[in-house]
């Protein structure tokens, strides 16, 4: 809101955090969303950046590990990001690093600015400490960016909303100064209920999904379940009919990310988080019967 007017254009990765284009929408701009491919590992191809930016495009919204793929870029893969946007210098680059220590298998996490210093004077860092740090109901976020982007920031802030409570501000700053030993011992965790849940959802008909990089989430396909029917006798249809079915029959609560299908026209993708243990994830067996939603399509 500091920054746009009607007329500027914000490209947004898809699939994206839903609030994303609403936010884009409340400053008066326009949101564009870019589809990252499944096959691609739900990360945005440079060619599609390139294609997507014109003389009105003010931001690309940037975020690696990606809610809610789970989506991580490399090094090379973010080097080939950064470097379209270096050939466009009106494109601001708001990088989310809100999973930025929930990575694995060995995964480094980059931030675009630390690949390219050449946008170091155009990138807004946003972090915060409700996912590493576990602290989601103390809403503590900060920004990092130049000077003058914040202050106009702060100018917009200041008549909007009054401060987080001072206990909050005190408790992020011993989150992200005290000892960090715990991150690796919760990734551990968080990677074990990952590989678990990707290996079921894989096996099960009708399911697949890559293996996210990072966060605590998966976001398989069920493509393979439209046009089965459920045991309510309902013909599943739409990814809305599929966790809906799945919800009813099975009690597996999963998203289906209309908002994103809305904007991006991307379906049949839905979200399954795994930063709770849940009844699902103790028994392989069973949630993998209860994924299996639906008897076989008719021919």
């Amino acid at each position: 809101m500091a920054t746009l007017n009607p007329g500027d254009e914000v490209i947004i990765p898809a699939p994206y955090w839903v609030s994303y284009p609403d936010i884009v929408l409340l400053a008066g701009a326009t949101p564009v969303p870019v589809e990252a491919r499944m096959k691609d590992g739900f990360k945005l191809k440079p060619e599609a950046l390139e294609k997507a930016i014109t003389r009105n495009t003010k931001w690309l919204i940037f975020n690696s590990p990606s809610n809610p793929t789970g989506a991580a870029y490399s090094h090379d893969e973010l080097k080939a990001i950064t470097d379209v946007l270096m050939r466009h210098p009106h494109v601001w680059v708001l990088s989310d690093d809100m999973y930025e220590h929930l990575v694995y298998d060995d995964f480094k996490f980059f931030s675009p600015a630390q690949i390219e210093p050449g946008l170091y004077e155009r990138t807004l860092t946003l972090n915060g400490v409700s996912k590493a740090y576990c602290m989601t109901g103390w809403r503590i976020g900060y920004a990092g960016g130049p000077e003058h982007l914040i202050k106009a920031m702060a100018t917009l802030q200041s008549q909007s909303t009054t401060n987080p409570n001072a206990a909050a501000q005190w408790a992020s700053v011993e989150a992200l100064t005290g000892p960090q030993d715990f991150i690796p011992k919760h990734n551990k965790v968080f990677k074990e209920r990952r590989d678990l849940c990707v290996s079921m959802i894989n096996q099960a008909k009708g399911l697949r999904t890559p293996t996210p990089e990072g966060a605590f989430y998966v976001y398989p396909s069920c493509e393979g379940a439209i046009g089965r029917t459920a045991r309510s006798g309902k013909k599943i249809e739409t990814d809305q009919d599929f966790v809906t079915a799945l919800l009813d029959e099975e009690g597996v609560a999963v998203v289906h990310w209309e908002r994103v299908r809305a904007w991006s026209g991307i379906s049949h993708l839905v979200r399954r988080c795994n930063a709770g243990p849940g009844r699902g994830l103790q028994s392989h067996p069973a949630l993998l019967r209860e994924l299996e939603i639906g008897s076989p399509r008719a021919e």
